[in-house]
C-alpha cells in the first residue's frame, strides 16, 4: 500500500498526468474517490494485464519499427509502470524496438519525432553553471547515469544532440531487464556541437548549431561535468559513457577510471559480452581460449575492448603474461593487417595489437595469412564479411566462430543468411542486432544476438546494490563468467551462444550477484555487511512494475 505524496494526491487532475503514479483505468473505485478522480476517467475498471494485451495488440497493428517505437517512448511518458511491465513481458519482442536496431532510426529523425524532454540536455550554453543544471533534475538519489556526446552513435556516425535516444534506452533496460529504479537513472546529453552538416542545415535539429568542441575546450566541458557528478551525487553513482568517439572514449576512461565510477558499454560492455559468448561457443566446438586465435575486423573501441578482455581472461586462465597473449589476436583496421612495421603512426590503443607479420591490405588476405579459428566484425561497415571471407575461414575449420557484431542491422558484417549459407551451415555465428532463424539443409539455425544487454544492466545492478566505488576489469570479467553459465544443453542444441532474453532478470540477477562478490572480494564494494545469498538480494533490490495499491 502506497501513501501518495500532497503534491500528486491533492488533484486527480494531476495523478492522471504524473507517469509514475497514473494507472489509467487501473484504479480502483475506491482510488477514484479517495483521490478526486471521479469523472476524470470512464467508468469501467480493468487490470493491469488487460491494459497491457490491448497495448500489445495496438503496438502490433504499427507497419514500421520507428511507429512502435513511439508508441512505446509515449506510453513511458503516460504511464511507467505498464511501460516496464510491457518491456519485461514481451522483451524479445519489444527490445529491438526500444533498442537496437530501431533506436538508430529514432535517433537519425529525432529532431522530428521530439515532443517531450526526456533526461538532461547540458551544452556549451551551459558552461560554468553544469552544476546547476544537474539539481534541475528533480530526483536527488541518482544511481546510474548515461551519457553521450552524440559524436558515434551505433555505425550511424555524428548525430549531435539527437543522440539522446541512446541514454533514454539503455536506461529503460537498466530498468527492465536489470530492475534499477527508474528514479534512480539519469540520461544526459552533452552537446558540443556537431560536424554533421546535413543536422546543421536541417530546421528541425534541436541541437547547437556549431562546429564541435575539441581539444582543451572539450576537456575542460567534460572535467567540469564529471567534478559537478561527483559533488551532486557522490562517488557511488555509476557513470556510463555511451557513444564517444574513439579517441575520446579511451581518454576518458583511462582520465576517470581512477577517480570516478565510470563504466564504458562500447569498450567494457561489448568486451564482456562477447566474452560470455566465447566462452560458451567453446562448448561446441571444443579447446580453450588460448587455443584459438582471433581476427578482428575494426580496431576502434569495441574491436581493442574485445580484444584485451579475451587476453586479460586467457592471462587469468593460462599464467602466462599478457603481453603473450595478446599475440594470439589480430586485428585489421581501415589500413589492412595491424603489424609492427605499422607502430610509429597507430594511435595508442592500437599499439598492443601490432605484431610481427608482413604488410597484409585487405581481410581476405588477412584471413587467408592468419588462419583464424573466430573472427569477429566490430568495423560498423556492412557487408564486410563476404563470400569469399566467409568460405575462406570455414576451409580450414569444421565450426568457424564468426561475429558479425556492427549495429545496427543495416552495418552488419554479414546476415545470419549469409553466415550460414556460405558455411554449409557449419558456422557458429551471433550478431549484434537481431536476425530470424535461418533453414539451411533441412536444419533450423538460430542466431545468437551478442547483445551488450545481456551484461549492462545486470552489471550496473551489481555495482548499485554493492556500493562499489570503481569499476575493475576482474568485474567484467566475472559478468562474462555469469553470463555464460547460463547458457543450457538445450540453447547449444539450437547452436546458441546465448541464453534466450526470456530469462533476462534471473540472468542479470546472476551477473549481479557474480560482479558483486567480485567487488566485496576486491574490497571496492561499501555496503556492509554483504548479504549472504547476493543472487536473492540481487533479485530483491529489482524495480517491479506491478500497480502499487494507493490509500
Amino acid at each position: 500500500m502506497e501513501i501518495l505524496t500532497c503534491l500528486v494526491c491533492g488533484s486527480g487532475y494531476n495523478l492522471l498526468r504524473d507517469p509514475r503514479y497514473n494507472k489509467g483505468l487501473a484504479f480502483t473505485e475506491k482510488e477514484r474517490e479517495t483521490h478526486y478522480l471521479r469523472g476524470l476517467l470512464p467508468p469501467a475498471v480493468t487490470s493491469q494485464e488487460l491494459q497491457e494485451r490491448k497495448i500489445m495488440h495496438n503496438i502490433r497493428q504499427y507497419q514500421l519499427p520507428l511507429q512502435r517505437y513511439m508508441a512505446m517512448m509515449d506510453l513511458q511518458e503516460r504511464n511507467e509502470r505498464l511501460f516496464y511491465k510491457l518491456l519485461i513481458d514481451n522483451v524479445e519482442e519489444l527490445l529491438p524496438i526500444v533498442y537496437t536496431p530501431t533506436v538508430g532510426e529514432a535517433c537519425q529523425k529525432y529532431g522530428s519525432i521530439y515532443s517531450r524532454p526526456q533526461g538532461l540536455y547540458i551544452s556549451l550554453k551551459e558552461k560554468g553553471k553544469i552544476l546547476e543544471v544537474l539539481k534541475n533534475w528533480p530526483e536527488r538519489s541518482i544511481q546510474v547515469i548515461v551519457v553521450t556526446d552524440g559524436e558515434r552513435i551505433l555505425g550511424l556516425g555524428d548525430l549531435g544532440c539527437q543522440g539522446m535516444g541512446i541514454p533514454v534506452g539503455k536506461l529503460s533496460l537498466y530498468t527492465a531487464l536489470g530492475g534499477v529504479r527508474p528514479s534512480a537513472c539519469l540520461p544526459i546529453t552533452l552537446d558540443v556541437g556537431t560536424n554533421n552538416e546535413e543536422l546543421l542545415n536541417d530546421e528541425f535539429y534541436i541541437g547547437l548549431r556549431q562546429k564541435r568542441a575539441t581539444g582543451q575546450e572539450y576537456a575542460d566541458f567534460l572535467h567540469e561535468f564529471m567534478a559537478a557528478v561527483k559533488q551532486n551525487y557522490g562517488e557511488k553513482v555509476l557513470i556510463q559513457f555511451e557513444d564517444f568517439a574513439n579517441h575520446n572514449a579511451f581518454d576518458l576512461l583511462a582520465r576517470y577510471g581512477t577517480t570516478h565510477l565510470v563504466f564504458n558499454d562500447d569498450i567494457q560492455g561489448t568486451a564482456s559480452v562477447v566474452l560470455a559468448g566465447l566462452v560458451a561457443a567453446l562448448k561446441l566446438v571444443g579447446g580453450t581460449l588460448a587455443e584459438h586465435t582471433y581476427l578482428f575486423l575494426g580496431a576502434g573501441e569495441a574491436g581493442t575492448g574485445i580484444a584485451e578482455l579475451i587476453a586479460l581472461e586467457m592471462s587469468r586462465q593460462t599464467k602466462t603474461p599478457i603481453d603473450e597473449c595478446r599475440k594470439k589476436i589480430w586485428l585489421v583496421d581501415s589500413k589492412g593487417l595491424i603489424v609492427s612495421a605499422r607502430k610509429e603512426s597507430l594511435q595508442h590503443f592500437k599499439k598492443p595489437w601490432a605484431h610481427e607479420h608482413e604488410h597484409v591490405r585487405n581481410l581476405l588476405d588477412a584471413v587467408n595469412a592468419i588462419k583464424p579459428t573466430v573472427l569477429i566484425g566490430t568495423s560498423g561497415k556492412g557487408q564486410t564479411f563476404t563470400q569469399e571471407v566467409v568460405e575462406a575461414i570455414s576451409s580450414f575449420n569444421e565450426m568457424p566462430i564468426i561475429l558479425a557484431l556492427s549495429n545496427p542491422t543495416s552495418q552488419a558484417e554479414c546476415t545470419a543468411e549469409q553466415a550460414y549459407t556460405w558455411s554449409k551451415g557449419r558456422a557458429v555465428f551471433a550478431t549484434g542486432s537481431p536476425f530470424d532463424p535461418v533453414e539451411y539443409n533441412g536444419k533450423i539455425h538460430v542466431p545468437g544476438q551478442a547483445n551488450n544487454a545481456y551484461i549492462f544492466p545486470g552489471f550496473g545492478l551489481g555495482v548499485v546494490m554493492s556500493g562499489a566505488i570503481r569499476v575493475h576489469d576482474d568485474m567484467l570479467l566475472a559478468a562474462s563468467e555469469a553470463l555464460a553459465q547460463q547458457v543450457t544443453q538445450e540453447n547449444f542444441d539450437k547452436g546458441l551462444i546465448y541464453p534466450p532474453f526470456s530469462n533476462i532478470r534471473k540472468i542479470s540477477a546472476h551477473i549481479a550477484a557474480n560482479v558483486a562478490a567480485k567487488a566485496y572480494e576486491l574490497g571496492l564494494a561499501s555496503r556492509r555487511p554483504r548479504p549472504k545469498d547476493l543472487v536473492k538480494y540481487a533479485e530483491s533490490c529489482m524495480y517491479s512494475p506491478i500497480y502499487r495499491n494507493y490509500r
